[in-house]
């Protein structure tokens, strides 16, 4: 466990370079941890992977991308997520019982004991990401508080999914 870690969340959404800058400041955040699969953005190129690594390097920030908590994966046909209605959140569930994922938030644990960290994806709204099921994950197997961060500035404890469930390999989402 985990104990003591806080980890906030964020969407780049629309935001300017600056602004999320700002926001990142404000919220005490030293690292941006992209959890996006594919870290680039073809509406908003200062989203990009390469291009934000430098402009919060500018602002005194630390970018990581991590790849293996990232998106876009596949369902199971066993899957064991049934409470989980939108099939792009039950395929990130069944991909969170595996050892990639697993070895990848070990990581994230490390980063984020050294430096104030946020997970970031491009989804503004942390319950329309996948964003929503790791931090299920962070606060029920690895016992860390998670926080979001929205772009009026407030920022808000996460809510533990009402249909997720820890078991021995992690969390699923088999409760209705």
């Amino acid at each position: 466990m985990a104990s003591g870690t806080r980890i906030w969340t964020v969407g780049h959404g629309t935001a300017s370079a600056d602004d999320f800058v700002e926001l990142l400041i404000a919220a005490g955040i030293g690292t941006v941890v992209d959890v996006r699969r594919y870290p680039g953005s073809r509406r908003h190129p200062h989203f990009g992977g390469d291009a934000m690594a430098a402009w919060l390097a500018a602002a005194g920030l630390d970018y990581r991308w991590m790849e293996a908590l990232g998106g876009r994966r596949r369902v199971r046909t066993e899957s064991p997520n049934v409470a989980l209605r939108n099939l792009q959140f039950r395929a990130y569930a069944d991909h969170m019982s595996s050892s990639e994922f697993t070895a990848a938030v070990d990581e994230l644990l490390h980063v984020a004991g050294g430096s104030p960290s946020a997970v970031m994806c491009s989804e503004s709204v942390w319950w329309r990401c996948h964003r929503r099921l790791l931090a299920d994950h962070l606060v029920l197997v690895a016992g860390v508080e998670v926080a979001h961060v929205f772009h009026d500035g407030r920022i808000a404890a996460h809510p533990v999914t009402p249909s997720a469930r820890r078991v021995a390999r992690g969390v699923v989402y088999d409760a209705v």
